[in-house]
C-alpha cells in the first residue's frame, strides 16, 4: 500500500496538477492582498544593477515569484527532490525559469547536483537572468550558508536580500516553519541592504558577509511582518 501511494504521488500527471494548482492559488493570494514595498522605490534602486542574486529564507518563499515584473528575466534554484518537482512546475507556470540542484555546499554537494547547479546559476547570471535562491541550507533554518556568498564572489553580481509577508497565513510545524500565505489581507515586500562580495574575498571575509546576510534577512523579515500589522512575528518562532 505504501509503495502504491508513493508511486501515485510521484506520478507525472499528479505532480503537474499539483504544481498548476499551487501556482494559481498563489496568484489568487497575490491579487487579493494589498502589497506595500519598502523602500517604496525599490525597483528604481535595483533595476539599474540587474542581474541580482535574490536571497530569501526557506519556508518564506511562496510569494517570491511575484516580485518579477514582466520585463525581468528570472530563474530560481529548486532541489531535485520529488517535492521540488511540484515547486518547479509552479514556478514555470508563473514564468520563472528553474535550475535544479542543491544550494548546500556541505558533504552532499556533489550527490545532490550542487556542482552542476552552481555552474548553471553562474551561466544564468552571465546571461542577465536574476537568480533567486534560499539563503539557508536544508534542515538549518535561518542559518545562512556560504553557497550564496560563493555565487556572488564567482559571478561578480550583488546580493539583494528581501522578505515577503502577508497578514493572514498558516504556519506549518516543520523544520523551516513553512508559511502558507492566505488571500484577502495585506502584504509587504521589504528589501535589505545590498551585499557585494569582492572577487578576491578570502574565507574570513566571506564569513563576515555570510553573517551580514543572515542578520539582514532576519531584520527584513521582522520588518515585513510589522508592516502587515503582525509585529513580533518573524515567520519562524
Amino acid at each position: 500500500m505504501k509503495k502504491l501511494t508513493r508511486n501515485v504521488l510521484r506520478s507525472a500527471w499528479l505532480q503537474r496538477a499539483a504544481g498548476v494548482a499551487a501556482a494559481e492559488y498563489l496568484r489568487l493570494v497575490w491579487l487579493t492582498n494589498r502589497f506595500s514595498f519598502e523602500p517604496p522605490d525599490v525597483y528604481d534602486i535595483v533595476e539599474p544593477e540587474m542581474p541580482f542574486i535574490l536571497a530569501f529564507w526557506h519556508g518564506q518563499h511562496f510569494m517570491t515569484p511575484f516580485i518579477r515584473k514582466a520585463h525581468h528575466r528570472g530563474k530560481v534554484l529548486i532541489s531535485r527532490h520529488r517535492d521540488g518537482e511540484i515547486n518547479a512546475i509552479a514556478a514555470e507556470r508563473l514564468k520563472i525559469g528553474t535550475v535544479r540542484g542543491s544550494g548546500d555546499h556541505g558533504s552532499a554537494f556533489h550527490r545532490k547536483g550542487g556542482v552542476g547547479a552552481f555552474k548553471e546559476m553562474l551561466r544564468a547570471l552571465d546571461e542577465n537572468y536574476n537568480m533567486a535562491l534560499t539563503a539557508d541550507v536544508p534542515k538549518r533554518s535561518r542559518v545562512a550558508g556560504l553557497g550564496i556568498i560563493m555565487l556572488a564572489r564567482e559571478s561578480g553580481r550583488p546580493i539583494m536580500p528581501f522578505a515577503m509577508a502577508t497578514s493572514r497565513f498558516v504556519r506549518l510545524k516543520n523544520w523551516d516553519r513553512t508559511t502558507i500565505n492566505l488571500p484577502f489581507g495585506r502584504g509587504a515586500l521589504v528589501g535589505g541592504d545590498i551585499i557585494r562580495v569582492p572577487p578576491d574575498a578570502n574565507g574570513a571575509t566571506m564569513e563576515v558577509l555570510r553573517a551580514q546576510l543572515e542578520a539582514t534577512l532576519n531584520d527584513a523579515t521582522r520588518r515585513a511582518y510589522a508592516a502587515v500589522g503582525r509585529p513580533g512575528e518573524d515567520g519562524h518562532d
